[in-house]
């Protein structure tokens, strides 16, 4: 991986982390976040931000071109219950912005990555160990658009020769920056509620069987992709990773081991229902073990007590027993 670095979608919940991991190992000055909002105070004391909107083709290629960028993580993207109650906005975020992604990498030889989804998983693909390779026919735009990015990839790898790989990240947890607008945002939001009233009202059912990975883990999961060894990757755009698949009921019952009065109840958003029930209950992540070396080190009780205890000091809320 060229290690001058730019983060589109910097100031979403990976790209905040991820920003700051890869500035660590890479130089303060080295990787540029960039984002159409501002960043926080700890992201943007930390090193150079550019206000980027991913659809501008020109703003985005003279920065690229300014700071002789050698890495694009694109991370920018309108998430999938975000996506259905805007369509039209999620087809052009998701895919002009890629597509703009990659026009600039071939342009300016930058290696890319490229975030994408379980979403991949129509209703007609295995629900549970759902394989690397198997039909992808999603019924919701955010997936449609995610399968479109991953052959994007394989296009300008394929054609142009570039340097292209992505991972289909689990749903994520991490208490720095909140999720906006995905079906497994609830596990944060049943966290935070949980140290600040003790209840917290889900829109998904009970039952309803998601993979997840923690922010920790997710982080580590890009680097590594990108750092890997290009001769040993086969699947290098559409890499499954996941660490843990649960539903409601199992988060419930990991906070009430720190929060014994926490009360979980329901009231189910039919369309981000309707999207968890057309997508995989877990995912068959063994190439990306086998091809790059993929381990998770967090599982579900790992996961929520670091997030009970780190929402905890950062609310200064001390509920947790």
């Amino acid at each position: 991986m060229k290690t001058k670095i730019l983060v589109t979608g910097a100031c979403g919940q990976i790209g905040s982390e991820l920003t700051l991991a890869l500035r660590e190992r890479y130089g303060r000055d080295n990787v540029i976040a960039s984002d159409i909002a501002g960043p926080n105070a700890e992201l943007g004391e930390s090193g150079p931000f550019e206000f980027i909107d991913c659809t501008n083709f020109d703003r985005m290629i003279n920065i690229v071109k300014k700071n002789e960028i050698g890495t694009l993580y694109h991370l920018a993207a309108i998430l999938s219950a975000a996506g259905e109650e805007n369509p039209q906005l999620a087809w052009k975020v998701n895919m002009d912005g890629l597509y703009n992604v990659m026009e600039i990498a071939r342009q300016t030889h930058c290696d890319v990555f490229a975030a994408s989804s379980p979403a991949v998983f129509g209703p007609n693909a295995p629900k549970d160990n759902t394989p690397q390779d198997v039909s992808l026919r999603p019924t919701n735009i955010y997936g449609v658009t995610k399968v479109a990015g991953e052959l994007l990839c394989d296009y300008y790898h394929l054609r142009y020769g570039l340097d292209t790989r992505g991972l289909r990240f689990s749903g994520v947890i991490s208490y720095k920056t909140i999720p906006q607008g995905g079906i497994t945002d609830y596990a944060v939001e049943m966290c935070y509620e949980a140290i600040k009233q003790k209840r917290y009202t889900c829109f998904l059912k009970s039952g309803t069987y998601l993979p997840f990975m923690y922010i920790k883990d997710a982080i580590k999961a890009a680097i590594d992709v990108m750092e890997a060894d290009p001769d040993k990757l086969i699947h290098r755009n559409a890499y499954n990773v996941s660490a843990v698949n649960f539903e409601p009921e199992m988060v419930a019952n990991e906070i009430k081991k720190f929060i014994p009065d926490f009360v979980l109840d329901y009231k189910v958003d039919p369309i981000r229902q309707g999207i968890a029930d057309s997508g995989t209950r877990g995912m068959d992540d063994r190439d990306a073990r086998e091809e790059w070396g993929w381990n998770h080190s967090y599982d579900l009780p790992a996961m929520i007590e670091d997030m009970l205890e780190n929402i905890s000091k950062k609310l200064n809320i001390p509920t947790v027993n």
